[in-house]
C-alpha cells in the first residue's frame, strides 16, 4: 500500500471544509468535520457539504478563470468539443481546445499558432508535476477523487452513527445511496476522460490509496457498480416519508427548486439508467457501436429520466457555496458591445441552430463588431456572437445565462434532454427511424425551440444529422460535446470536420471550412498523481499510447 502524498492532500480539505447548517454557506467556520458528525444531524450536513464543496468547488488552487469545477474543468471539455473558445492563456485554456490545422475557403491553411503546435504534444508539456496548477489534464482527476474520497467518508460515518427512530433504517439507506450515487458519478468522470484510474475505497482515516492503477474500462465498470450500490440501498428505504425528509436534508435548500429537489426514489433511478446509459454511449465509438449495446441504452433510456422527473441541479448563491460562475456565465453580455468575455462562442456552435429556432433568438446575440483575437492565440476562436446574459425574456424558452445569484438553473448529471436525445439515437441506429426523430422533436418542444416537427420518411443519415445537431445544441455547456466530437471520430490528427463555418483573423468569414482538431481522445493520468504514487507492477498503462 502506497502513501499518496496528493490524495491526501484532497483529504486534508474535504476534512477542513466540508457542509454546514447554513447550505454550504462558506462564511460560516463552525464546519463539521468527521470526527464532529458522530450522529445524525452531522453526517447528515457532513454528506451534504462533502460532496458538494469537495467535488465541485473546493481545490487548493483557483485563479478566477479555470479553478472552479463548472467554469474550469467543464470549460475545458466545452473547449476540445468546440462550443466555445478562449483567449486566456490561464492553464494553457487557449491552447488545449485550439486546432492542428484550419483550411479557410480560399485555400489558406492557418496552423495551430502556438509554440507547440499540436494538441498532443500540449498535453504531454504540460502534464509534469512540476507544472503544478498549470496542468490542465490535472483538474478533472482531483476534483473527481476529492469527491470519492469524501464519499468513503459519507460511507465511513454511516457504518458509525446510529440513526433515530423507527425508520432508522431508512435514513442510513438513504444517506449511502446519497454517496454511492456521487461515487458512481465521479468514476464516470475518471473513466470517461483517462486513459486509467484508481479504484479508491479507502476510507479517509486510512489515509492511503494504492498504486494499481487499472483501465478505464475497469473504472466505468466501477461507476456502474456504485451506481447499483446506490439502488440496492433505495431498495432498503421502507419509509417514504423519512425518505423525503432525509432527501431534503442533503440536497441544499436553494437547489429546491425548478427541476431541482429532493428526487423520489423511482426519479433516482431514472436518473442512474440514463448515467449508465451515459458510460455506453459517450465511451464507445459510434463505428464501434453494436446491436447489444443499441439495445441496453435502448433500455436504460427507456426507463431513464422523464420530463417531469426532478434531478440533481446546481444554482450560483450570494454566498459562492459551490458554483461561483459556469461555462455559459464566462460567455454572456447584456449588450451587443464589440467585447467579448473569458469564453468565446463558437461559430461552429451557432451554425448548428435551424432557421427559426427561438432558443437562438432568446440566448445569441450578434456582435456590433467582429470579435478579432490575438492570432498568436489560437486558429479558431474568432466570433461574430455571444450570449446574451438573462436571456430575451421569450417565454418558454430554454435560457443558457443568467449571472444573477440563483437565477440560472444548471444542470450536473442526468436530464430529460439527454435521455431523450440517447433514446433517439439508439433508435435511428436500430432502424426505428421516426420514432427517433420524434424523440428530437420531443426535446426541441421541451426547450422551447418553436420549430416544425421534422417529419417522418428521413433517411437513416437525415435523421442522424439531425440528432447531431440537436445534442450540440440542446446539452450545450453540460460537458457532453468533447465526447461526442470523440465518438463521431472527428477529433484525431487524421480526422476533420468540413463545411465549417469560421472567421479568419481579417474579418472573412467561410462557409466551408475544414477543420482538423487534433485531440487527444483520454488524457494521460495527471503526473500530479504519478511523482506520488507510481504505478505498482501490473498495473493498467498510465498513458495512452497515441502519439
Amino acid at each position: 500500500m502506497k502513501y499518496n502524498k496528493f490524495l491526501v492532500g484532497i483529504l486534508g480539505l474535504t476534512l477542513s471544509l466540508t457542509a454546514c447548517k447554513k447550505d454550504l454557506d462558506i462564511s460560516n467556520t463552525n464546519l463539521p468535520t468527521p470526527e464532529s458528525a458522530q450522529n445524525e444531524p452531522g453526517v447528515l450536513s457532513f454528506a451534504q457539504g462533502a460532496i458538494y464543496r469537495n467535488g465541485f468547488y473546493d481545490l487548493k488552487y483557483s485563479d478566477g478563470v479555470y479553478g472552479r469545477y463548472w467554469a474550469g474543468t467543464i470549460g475545458f471539455q466545452e473547449l476540445m468539443g468546440d462550443i466555445i473558445g478562449a483567449e486566456a492563456a490561464n492553464a494553457y485554456m487557449n491552447q488545449i481546445g485550439c486546432p492542428d490545422k484550419v483550411t479557410l475557403d480560399d485555400g489558406t491553411v492557418v496552423l495551430n499558432p502556438a509554440s507547440i503546435k499540436t494538441q498532443y504534444a500540449l498535453c504531454r508539456y504540460v502534464n509534469q508535476n512540476a507544472q503544478g496548477v498549470s496542468n490542465t489534464t490535472n483538474y478533472q482527476w482531483s476534483y473527481m477523487y476529492n469527491m470519492i474520497t469524501a464519499a468513503n467518508g459519507v460511507l465511513d460515518l454511516c457504518k458509525k452513527v446510529t440513526f433515530s427512530g423507527t425508520a432508522a433504517d431508512t435514513k442510513k439507506a438513504t444517506v449511502k445511496a446519497w454517496a454511492y450515487w456521487w461515487k458512481g458519478y465521479a468514476y464516470a468522470q475518471i473513466g470517461s476522460m483517462y486513459y486509467a484510474g484508481i479504484i479508491q475505497n479507502n476510507t479517509p482515516s486510512q489515509a492511503s490509496t494504492n498504486g494499481n492503477y487499472v483501465t478505464k474500462e475497469a473504472i466505468i465498470k466501477e461507476s456502474n457498480a456504485n451506481y447499483d450500490s446506490c439502488v440496492s440501498s433505495l431498495g432498503s428505504a421502507s419509509s417514504a416519508a423519512d425518505y423525503t425528509a432525509t432527501m431534503t436534508k442533503l440536497v441544499p435548500s436553494f437547489l429546491q427548486k425548478g427541476k431541482g429537489g429532493a428526487l423520489t426514489i423511482d426519479m433516482w433511478k431514472r436518473s442512474i439508467n440514463t448515467m449508465k446509459a451515459r458510460n455506453i454511449l459517450v465511451n464507445t465509438p459510434v463505428s464501434a457501436m453494436t446491436a447489444a449495446q443499441w439495445n441496453d441504452i435502448l433500455t436504460l433510456t427507456t426507463d431513464g429520466v422523464k420530463s417531469t422527473d426532478l434531478i440533481f441541479t446546481a444554482r450560483t448563491d450570494a454566498s459562492g457555496s459551490f458554483i461561483e460562475s459556469t461555462v455559459a456565465d464566462k460567455i454572456s453580455q447584456s449588450t451587443t458591445t464589440a467585447s467579448t468575455n473569458t469564453y468565446k462562442l463558437s461559430e461552429r456552435w451557432v451554425q448548428e441552430f435551424r432557421a427559426g429556432d427561438k432558443r437562438k433568438d432568446n440566448n445569441v446575440i450578434t456582435l456590433a463588431s467582429v470579435g478579432i483575437f490575438n492570432t498568436d492565440r489560437g486558429n479558431a476562436f474568432n466570433t461574430r456572437y455571444s450570449l446574451k446574459n438573462g436571456g430575451a425574456a421569450i417565454a418558454g424558452v430554454v435560457t443558457y445565462s443568467n449571472t444573477t445569484s440563483g437565477a440560472n438553473e444548471i444542470t450536473i448529471a442526468a436530464t430529460y434532454e439527454e435521455n431523450e436525445l440517447m433514446k433517439a439515437e439508439a433508435l435511428i441506429k436500430t432502424g426505428s427511424i421516426d420514432l427517433g426523430v420524434k424523440s428530437i422533436d420531443a426535446v426541441r418542444t421541451y426547450q422551447g425551440a418553436g420549430l416544425a416537427a421534422i417529419g417522418t420518411g428521413l433517411t437513416a443519415a437525415a435523421a442522424y444529422e439531425e440528432l447531431r445537431a440537436e445534442r450540440r445544441i440542446g446539452l450545450a455547456f453540460k460537458g457532453l460535446s468533447f465526447y461526442d466530437a470523440r465518438r463521431w471520430e472527428i477529433i484525431a490528427p487524421d480526422k476533420a470536420r468540413t463545411n465549417c463555418v469560421v472567421v479568419s483573423s481579417a474579418g472573412k468569414v467561410s462557409t466551408k471550412a475544414t477543420i482538423v482538431y487534433g485531440f487527444l481522445d483520454y488524457w494521460d493520468v495527471p503526473d500530479n498523481e504519478l511523482a506520488y504514487n507510481p504505478p505498482a507492477t501490473g498495473s493498467a498503462p498510465v498513458k495512452n499510447p497515441k502519439q
